[in-house]
C-alpha cells in the first residue's frame, strides 16, 4: 500500500472501506480520536438501550422469573457461543465468566490433575503480569515449579518436566503475535499442555483454536470486545478435555444439579462446571451488546482492516515523524503482529499525555511505549491520518514539555 500524502487520500481509503457504516454503531465523542479500543472498547450505541430493557423490563417487571423468561440462567453459555467464532472454537467450548485473572487461577490449576507426574508451569518472562501472579499462586498450591523464558525462546525452553505453557498470543505492549500452531504443536511434541492469553487477540486478529489444537484459552470482554469496563471474562477447553479438567472453584453453579442444592458436590458435565457464582446479569447483558457489533462482519475483512490500519500508521509516522526520536517497537510485518503499534520514545509519557489532551486517546506503557490501537470495526483511516498529524505537531512545536506533563498519573 502506498502512504497516503494528504487527508484527502485517507478519505478515499476510507470510502472503499466494506466495514466503513460499522462506525455508525458506536456513541463516539466529537473532537475525540480514540485509539485506546485495546485497552477499553468504545461504547456500541445499543449497550444503553439494552441494559435498560434489561434492567426495567426484565429485572423489573418480570424479576425473578426472569432467570427462565429471558434465560438469565443462559447468559454463560450464549455468550460463549457467541464469541467462539472469533476465536476460531466451537460453540460447546468457550464459556462467559468471572475475570481473566481467576480464569487462569482455574485453568491452570485444573492442568495440575492432567500432569501429576511434571512439576513445571513455562511461561514467558515478561508477559502480562496476572499471568505470572496466578501461575505462581497455583505453583505455590501444588508444589510445582514457574519457570520463566523470553518469549522468543520458549519453544526450545519446552522439556519433559514441563506440565503447561502460558503464553500471551499477541504481547501487550510490543503486539508481537505468536505463531500459536507452531507453538502449540511444539508443547504437544514434549507432552506439556499450553494455555493462550488471547486478550489482545479476540475480534482483532484470526485465531483458530480447534485448527491450531489449543488446549486452554482465557480473554477479557472488555477490549476488541466492547463489553464495557470490567466486563466478564471468557475461558476456552477443548471438547476432548472438558470432562477430565476438574475445576477447582467448586462454586454452586458450577453442581451438576446447583438447583437441587446437595451437600456434596459433583461438577456438572462440559464447561459448566467451570462457573462458579451467580452470572452478574447486567455485566453481561453489555457483553452481549458488545458482542453484537460482530453480527454481519465479514470476519476476514475485519482483520485486514486491523493490520492496514497499523501498516497505515507506521508509514505515516517515519514519514511524517522522522527526525523527532520515535522508534518503531512493535513488528514490521502484519503476521507477526497484533492490532495495536508501540514506537518507542525518550519522552513518551509526556508525549502521550500532550496528545489526550489534544483529543488523541492512545496509551503510555513503561518505561518509554506510545501505544496506540486500532480498532477495525470503528477506527478509520482519517483519524490515522490526523492522529500522525497531531503527533508531529506535539513534537514540532515541543508542546510535551509543558511541566504539567512531566506529572506522572495514570493513564491507563
Amino acid at each position: 500500500m502506498t502512504v497516503p500524502f494528504t487527508r484527502q487520500d485517507a478519505l478515499s481509503l476510507d470510502a472503499a472501506d466494506p466495514l466503513a457504516p460499522m462506525r455508525d454503531r458506536f456513541a463516539l465523542p466529537e473532537g475525540v480520536i480514540y485509539l485506546d479500543g485495546n485497552s477499553l472498547g468504545a461504547l456500541p450505541r445499543m449497550t444503553a438501550s439494552h441494559l435498560a430493557d434489561v434492567v426495567t423490563g426484565q429485572w423489573g417487571r418480570d424479576l425473578i422469573t426472569s432467570w427462565n423468561r429471558h434465560d438469565w440462567i443462559g447468559f454463560p453459555k450464549r455468550l460463549g457461543g457467541m464469541i467462539a467464532p472469533l476465536i476460531g472454537a466451537r460453540p460447546e467450548e468457550v464459556i462467559v465468566c468471572d475475570s481473566t485473572s481467576v480464569n487462569l487461577f482455574k485453568l491452570i490449576a485444573g492442568a495440575a490433575a492432567l500432569r501429576p507426574d511434571r512439576r513445571t508451569i513455562l511461561i514467558e518472562a515478561d508477559g502480562f503480569p496476572t499471568d505470572r501472579y496466578m501461575a505462581d499462586a497455583v505453583a505455590a498450591l501444588v508444589g510445582w515449579t514457574v519457570r520463566a523464558a523470553p518469549r522468543e525462546a520458549i519453544e526450545s525452553e519446552i522439556d519433559g518436566d514441563v506440565a503447561l505453557v502460558v503464553l500471551t498470543h499477541v504481547d501487550y505492549r510490543s503486539s508481537n503475535r505468536l505463531d500459536m500452531a507452531a507453538v502449540t504443536e511444539a508443547a504437544h511434541r514434549m507432552g506439556a499442555l499450553i494455555l493462550w492469553d488471547l486478550s489482545h487477540s479476540a475480534g482483532a486478529v484470526p485465531v483458530d483454536l480447534v485448527a491450531c489444537g489449543a488446549d486452554l484459552a482465557v480473554g477479557c470482554g472488555y477490549k476488541y470486545l466492547n463489553g464495557g469496563p470490567g466486563a466478564p471474562a471468557f475461558l476456552f477447553v477443548a471438547r476432548a478435555l472438558q470432562d477430565a479438567l476438574p475445576s477447582v472453584l467448586s462454586g454452586w453453579m458450577g453442581h451438576a444439579r446447583p438447583f437441587a442444592f446437595d451437600q456434596d458436590y459433583r461438577p456438572a458435565t462440559g464447561l459448566a462446571r467451570f462457573l462458579c457464582g451467580t452470572p452478574p446479569i447486567l455485566a453481561m447483558a453489555a457483553l452481549e451488546a458488545g458482542l453484537a457489533q460482530f453480527d454481519g462482519v465479514a470476519l476476514p475483512d475485519l482483520f485486514a482492516k486491523g493490520q492496514a490500519l497499523a501498516d497505515f500508521f507506521i508509514r505515516l509516522m517515519e514519514a511524517r515523524c522522522a527526525g523527532h526520536g520515535f522508534t518503531l517497537a512493535s513488528p514490521r510485518q502484519a503476521s507477526e503482529r497484533g492490532s495495536h503499534v508501540c514506537f518507542a520514545h525518550d519522552h513518551a509519557y509526556p508525549i502521550c499525555r500532550a496528545l489526550i489532551e489534544r483529543g488523541v486517546v492512545g496509551d503510555f506503557r513503561a518505561p518509554d511505549l506510545l501505544r496506540m490501537g486500532f480498532t477495525p470495526l470503528y477506527t478509520r483511516f482519517v483519524d490515522i491520518w490526523d492522529a500522525v498529524e497531531i503527533i508531529r505537531d506535539v513534537m514540532t512545536t515541543s508542546a510535551w514539555k509543558d511541566e504539567r506533563l512531566q506529572q506522572r498519573e495514570v493513564v491507563t
